[in-house]
């Protein structure tokens, strides 16, 4: 295990009412941030793939960062507006995460903010999980393998910061 990283994250507004948004910048045009984030086999190296024709609005997808044991999610495009803004709709479980990206470039240098509205799950897992992902996005940008980025730097070390934003323990 390795020291943990300082989170990131924040609870902020967004098109859906609060959420959380985790703030990172790269070293990488726009474009190729946006083609990690949304092509299929690029995001399959930090975070999972997708299987289907974006263009019906609906796809599957699949967390192969979690095993081959994970059941495919249902993934309802709601937003696409390429390079700079993107969001979706996917099942977990009984439940829907409401999840949104917008990427921005200054020079050299692109910054990412993901959110995620808050729904009925814990901030306290939550927000280190996204956390533990934008790092892996991160990592493959640089062209490092994201198998590197250990979870438990990232949950449970960073639940009580996110517990603490929210106000309360969840």
């Amino acid at each position: 295990m390795t020291t943990t990283p300082e989170p990131r994250g924040r609870l902020g507004t967004g098109p859906r009412g609060r959420e959380v948004q985790i703030e990172r910048q790269f070293r990488a045009s726009a474009e190729d941030v946006w083609a990690a984030m949304t092509e299929s086999d690029r995001l399959e190296r930090w975070i999972g793939r997708w299987e289907g024709d974006p263009a019906t609005g609906k796809v599957t997808f699949f967390m192969t960062a979690e095993g081959d044991d994970v059941e495919p999610e249902e993934l309802t495009i709601t937003e696409c507006s390429a390079p700079h803004r993107f969001a979706a709709d996917t099942s977990v479980g009984e439940g829907t995460w409401h999840l949104r990206f917008e990427l921005s470039q200054d020079g050299e240098v692109t910054t990412l903010v993901f959110a995620q509205a808050l729904g009925d799950d814990p901030l306290g897992s939550v927000g280190p999980g996204w956390e533990y992902y934008v790092e892996r996005l991160a990592r493959t940008l640089a062209g490092e393998d994201a198998g590197d980025v250990d979870w438990d730097d990232y949950y449970p070390a960073m639940s009580a910061y996110y517990e603490e934003l929210d106000g309360a323990p969840r």
